[in-house]
């Protein structure tokens, strides 16, 4: 008697790896792979949960109204144009398979987000990688792998896992030349990282375009990584195409309490942005003073940075020292990234202790 039989796209995927907390011994570590906010969550936010005395046995709103509403009065987007969702993971995939299916072609760029191969796997589509242009995406690469079987093209700016950012230019001049029947789907999980003069135009764009998704988080700079919650705009339409298709209650009355709380908190996102863009310099000069032994970080827009090893010390050998240290951060041969890390930026004192781990294993 035969068992029952995955379909053969689902078969191919390769589950996603989440970044480690604990050391091959077991060890807990102080957790710099997952680009979680250092400084911790909102403040309001814990507030909103700590005044949370509904009752539990009812289901939350379908909705999340209040929220939408929060989220449209901070952007200027008007809340029907909103969808929510359990992370914009859950919303990067309704994008995919509302769009594209079995025959069609997904395109994202090489040292892209991970989960987009696993997304376009999932609806039965083909993924198709770009080549990178110096770890970052190259706009011209896109368009030249663009077929008549294109559906849909993924691209987070900055970019995770290497922290690029493409112009607001260049994502116009992309834009401008996909086919309108392409859904262009911006992945902005870092972008409140972003100063006004980095900003690339995207949420403007998908008020303007009917072929443009947005997707946001609040598990980066609001600190609500535990809560799962995400939301994402663009046309009437495509928002209408992803609420056919999301999980029904898909966020918890305490994510969306907590949520709306975050995104009234301006104060902590400030001060998250400023803490961030401190350390991700000092890091990025302590770390660059360390070329001699052919290590260099890759120019960062995010929250973390991709430091590539081209010498004789290996990213390998420095994850190893690092979690001796104490720490876990992120390597991603899975990626085709053997040779790097992805160091999230961590506190002051977290921030110093990399270093000195990082250079006392590059002297040994």
């Amino acid at each position: 008697m035969s068992a029952p039989k995955p379909k053969a796209w689902i078969d191919a995927i390769h589950a996603y790896v989440p970044g480690k907390s604990k050391a091959a011994s077991g060890q807990t570590l102080i957790k710099l792979s997952a680009n979680e906010n250092p400084l911790g969550t909102s403040p309001r936010a814990m507030e909103a949960m700590a005044a949370l005395d509904g009752p539990r046995h009812l289901y939350p709103d379908p909705d999340s109204r209040a929220l939408r509403d929060a989220i449209g009065k901070a952007n200027g987007i008007d809340p029907a144009r909103i969808v929510c969702g359990t992370g914009s993971g859950e919303l990067l995939g309704m994008a995919a398979q509302g769009y594209a299916g079995p025959g069609d072609e997904i395109l994202y760029v090489r040292y892209g987000f991970s989960l987009y191969d696993i997304i376009a796997r999932k609806c039965g589509a083909t993924p198709v990688e770009v080549p990178d242009r110096d770890y970052g995406t190259d706009i011209d690469g896109l368009l030249a792998a663009v077929t008549p079987n294109t559906r849909v093209v993924f691209l987070a700016n900055p970019n995770n896992p290497t922290g690029t950012l493409s112009s607001a230019a260049e994502l116009a001049r992309l834009h401008a030349a996909l086919p309108a029947d392409v859904l262009l789907v911006l992945d902005h999980a870092y972008v409140e990282y972003l100063s006004e003069e980095e900003q690339d135009g995207g949420l403007q764009l998908s008020m303007a375009a009917d072929n443009v998704l947005v997707t946001r988080t609040f598990s980066k700079i609001y600190g609500l990584a535990g809560e799962r919650v995400g939301w994402a705009t663009g046309h009437p339409d495509i928002i209408a195409t992803l609420n056919k298709i999301r999980g029904p209650f898909n966020l918890t009355s305490d994510a969306q309490a907590m949520a709306e709380a975050s995104v009234q908190d301006a104060d902590f996102v400030q001060e998250t942005r400023a803490h961030n863009r401190k350390w991700r310099a000092w890091l990025t000069e302590e770390i660059t003073a360390l070329g001699n032994h052919g290590v260099r970080p890759v120019p960062s827009y995010a929250n973390f940075l991709l430091v590539l090893f081209e010498g004789g010390k290996n990213a390998e050998g420095a994850q190893e020292a690092l979690a001796e240290a104490g720490y876990a951060v992120r390597h991603l041969p899975g990626q085709g990234l053997p040779h790097a890390l992805r160091i999230t930026i961590g506190s002051e004192e977290d921030n110093r202790a990399v270093v000195a781990a990082l250079r006392a294993y590059l002297n040994g």
